[in-house]
């Protein structure tokens, strides 16, 4: 009988040695929990022995269209066990641990990457997989190539100061904004933007006199979201919303949420796109402004 095991990996260690996986047979059937791992999987071709996902896994369309076995953070052995897999590649947030040790105890492989929601780890975390799934050479080709465009935003020249609102949904009339401790707020940082409501931490809902206080050059939504609030004609009717100067000059900017803030193979991208999204936009302004 094969013997158990519970692997918890941390980037450093990954960094320093990695454990001996062996060659992968091609009969072995995977789990892939958490997005970002199933981005990179697919970047590294590495998916082919994916069976079943998380709901967070909704990149690329074919692995989106496989069975998932439940939320990445409240999965049940149950579930996982009944598409009978042998080994499961997860995000470090993974769980509850108790249900990983029940998978492990009945012989399921467990490969856990754990990596934080930043930015300069997204090479290490492809390298990671990419030696846990047998495609070193890959990961370090891709993990290279990743962390050039991410040098490549960081050197930009500065933008001009620009306030910006990043939206992921709404309630109601009440759109819900990105504070600080907040992948979008590390996004707009990155690009070189000022996030509006810094000052507060997390995802909260802002009310029309939070908006005008606050008062956003420009507003960065998620193409879901937009749609999800009734398109762009809705967005400026928010309340509040016509007197911030990103209402006033119809400043939008739309992303694609899960690419951008995934922290996998399609952010450094992403970022770099809006980047250029947000200069076509100022330099649009500035020539609207200084024209007779």
């Amino acid at each position: 009988m094969r013997a158990t095991r519970l692997i918890r990996h941390s980037l450093a260690a990954l960094l320093i040695g990695w454990l001996t996986t062996g060659a992968v047979l091609a009969s072995e059937r995977w789990v892939v929990l958490g997005g970002d791992i199933a981005e990179t999987l697919a970047a590294l071709e590495a998916e082919i022995n994916v069976i079943a996902r998380d709901d967070t896994v909704v990149y690329p369309p074919a692995m989106a269209e496989l069975p998932s076995v439940g939320y990445l953070r409240q999965l049940s052995a149950e579930s996982v066990l009944s598409v009978n897999p042998d080994r499961i590649l997860a995000a470090g947030h993974a769980g509850p641990q108790e249900v990983l040790e029940q998978l492990a105890a009945v012989g399921v492989s467990i490969e856990i990457i754990n990596a934080p929601p930043k930015l300069e780890v997204i090479g290490e975390k492809v390298r990671a997989v990419g030696q846990l799934t047998g495609r070193r050479e890959e990961g370090d080709v891709l993990a290279d190539a990743l962390n050039a465009k991410l040098a490549q935003l960081a050197n930009l020249p500065a933008l001009p100061t620009t306030r910006a609102m990043f939206i992921m949904q709404h309630s109601g009339l009440t759109p819900r904004a990105a504070g600080s401790d907040t992948a979008a707020h590390t996004a707009l940082e990155a690009v070189g933007l000022d996030n509006a409501f810094a000052e507060m931490r997390g995802y909260h809902s802002v009310g029309a006199e939070a908006l005008v206080k606050e008062a956003p050059d420009v507003v960065i939504v998620s193409e879901r979201g937009l749609a999800a609030m009734g398109g762009e004609a809705a967005l400026w009717q928010l309340p509040g919303m016509a007197l911030t100067p990103a209402g006033r000059h119809r400043q939008l900017i739309t992303i694609n949420d899960q690419a951008l803030l995934g922290f996998g193979p399609r952010t450094p991208d992403q970022l770099l796109t809006l980047r250029q999204n947000i200069e076509v936009l100022l330099n649009a302004s500035t020539t609207a402004q200084v024209s007779p």
